[in-house]
């Protein structure tokens, strides 16, 4: 066991005091790991667009002061009670939902949506007590997604750790522990093109571009971007887009300028927004008789999907996702694998670095719609 085992950790963190305003840099001490914890020493850690969107805080359960954070990668530095498949030492990605092994979804092999560690946006303390691992000269600090990786150190159920190969560089494994694995298992798990397909991705932000690789891993023959954002073309056609539609250039729907350029629709479609009006066009694009559309985009939560029946009755089929059908324990560690054997190409996600003590710049980044992914690394 490491040295600290069993120990507060005292060490540096980026804590988010109010809504939208920047983060402090602060000394906290992070307790040790309880029954089925584990803490980890994080290495590298990325700004991922839900992490923002919590930050701002429009519209959402205000939950401050919070240590935000959920894509990364570290090393296991202590075990709680109960932890038997990982020991200090390992390299592990943590994510915001989890595999307990136990439940129904968890058992089952068409779902990973663990009834036990399935993401809750408005818990900010630990499930086996009720409390924070974190405090601030006695002051309880919450925790965000169960990981709050934007901490040097940090404590998760061992539920929502993924144990990976040892040999994989962490500053880009990182990425897989949210958005990649997201739009990448839309993809490959849920929309499953064949080799040859037409496929149309809506949305060419980070997760729509993995959207994009996986269908260029999958073999698709063209790849359609849709995006109301020109600019993100150029950069697009790295991830195999061969076309590029903005439905401002036109004055009939989008779906219909879709099925004008395929010859009556796209073999799979995936919707990377989530604007109702893009998920309806996604739907309403894909080829009669055996098209598939996949939903992956968040909309309001009062938001309604509509479509005639008439389109599900000429065999379109629609269907939903959360983190790209991915159990995170299970698959996660063979998405890595996927980078190592040169299969799924990371590097084109990752446009910017900073050092944990400009983390503020990572923010400013993403308001600005400057690029992809930011890695942020620990060790300044």
């Amino acid at each position: 066991m490491s040295s600290t085992a069993g120990l507060v950790i005292p060490c540096k963190a980026a804590v988010a005091w109010e809504a939208g305003k920047p983060l402090v840099m602060e000394q906290v001490e992070v307790a040790p790991p309880q029954a089925m914890e584990v803490r980890i020493k994080v290495k590298y850690t990325s700004l991922c667009h839900t992490d923002v969107y919590f930050w701002e805080c429009k519209g959402q359960t205000p939950l401050f002061p919070r240590i935000f954070g959920h894509e990364a990668a570290g090393i296991v530095e202590s075990i709680g009670e109960g932890v038997t498949d990982l020991k200090p030492g390992d390299h592990v990605l943590p994510i915001f939902t989890g595999e307990c092994k136990e439940c129904r979804h968890c058992k089952s092999e068409e779902s990973n949506m663990c009834d036990l560690l399935r993401i809750n946006t408005d818990r900010g303390v630990m499930l086996n007590d009720g409390k924070s691992r974190f405090s601030i000269k006695g002051k309880p600090i919450n925790h965000f997604l169960g990981t709050s990786t934007f901490s040097e150190y940090t404590v998760i159920h061992v539920g929502c750790l993924a144990k990976i190969n040892p040999a994989a560089p962490l500053d880009k494994v990182c990425v897989v522990s949210c958005g990649i694995s997201t739009g990448l298992g839309a993809t490959l798990n849920v929309a499953k093109p064949k080799k040859g397909s037409i496929v149309a991705v809506f949305g060419l932000g980070a997760v729509g571009l993995a959207a994009c690789e996986g269908a260029r891993i999958a073999g698709a023959s063209r790849i359609i971007g849709v995006d109301l954002n020109p600019n993100r073309f150029e950069a697009a056609k790295k991830f195999g887009v061969t076309d590029f539609v903005n439905p401002k250039d036109h004055q009939k729907p989008v779906q219909e300028v879709i099925a004008e350029m395929t010859d009556g629709g796209v073999d799979r479609a995936v919707e990377c927004t989530g604007n109702i009006n893009a998920m309806i066009s996604a739907f309403e694009c894909v080829h009669d008789g055996w098209g598939v559309a996949v939903l992956v985009g968040v909309p309001h939560q009062d938001a309604i999907f509509m479509s005639k029946p008439i389109n599900f009755l000429n065999e379109r089929t629609l269907k939903g996702t959360f983190f790209g059908n991915y159990k995170p324990r299970t698959d996660i560690p063979n998405v890595v694998e996927m980078y190592m054997k040169k299969e799924l190409e990371l590097e084109k996600f990752l446009t910017h670095r900073v050092k944990f003590s400009e983390i503020n710049k990572a923010f400013d980044l993403m308001l600005k719609g400057e690029g992809l992914r930011c890695i942020i690394t620990m060790e300044d």
